[in-house]
């Protein structure tokens, strides 16, 4: 499994999944998208729809009748119901899969400075899992940098 750290300091999570969503798609994978902030959740739908003018990422929130078929399923639990492989945590908290649940191969955590420390305790606590490759991303200025 991979995870990749990403520490918001210039833009919030819901400006930041539109990118990872549509490279998710483009590697022919679905993504489920976890956060306990239902408010997030609707500002990240949202921008999947619009992001851009010519284009749009189809979503769905979880509990309704086709999330099976959603590409990118919206959801406040780690409950893959489309089968997603990548989970993005756009909320900054970390969560295992549900037991019995194969875990995810790629992980996006998003998480702001407030929650910087929590971040740090997760890449220590992942450290000590086999099989795990971790990655940290920072924004500098409009790019990303891979780097402590």
């Amino acid at each position: 499994m991979r995870v990749d750290f990403y520490q918001l300091s210039r833009d919030p999570a819901e400006l930041v999944l539109p990118r990872l969503a549509q490279g998710t798609l483009d590697a022919g994978e679905r993504l489920l998208v976890v956060s306990e902030d239902a408010d997030q959740l609707v500002r990240i739908s949202e921008v999947l729809w619009t992001h851009k003018p010519e284009t749009f990422l189809a979503n769905g929130m979880a509990g309704g009748t086709h999330d099976a078929r959603q590409p990118i399923l919206l959801s406040q639990t780690a409950q893959p119901a489309n089968g997603a492989r990548y989970l993005a945590l756009a909320d900054g908290v970390w969560r295992d899969m549900p037991e019995g649940l194969d875990p995810a191969e790629r992980v996006f955590l998003l998480f702001p400075p407030e929650r910087i420390d929590d971040a740090r305790g997760c890449w220590r606590m992942l450290g000590t899992h086999e099989g795990v490759e971790r990655k940290y991303w920072r924004q500098d200025g409009g790019k990303w940098r891979e780097g402590p």
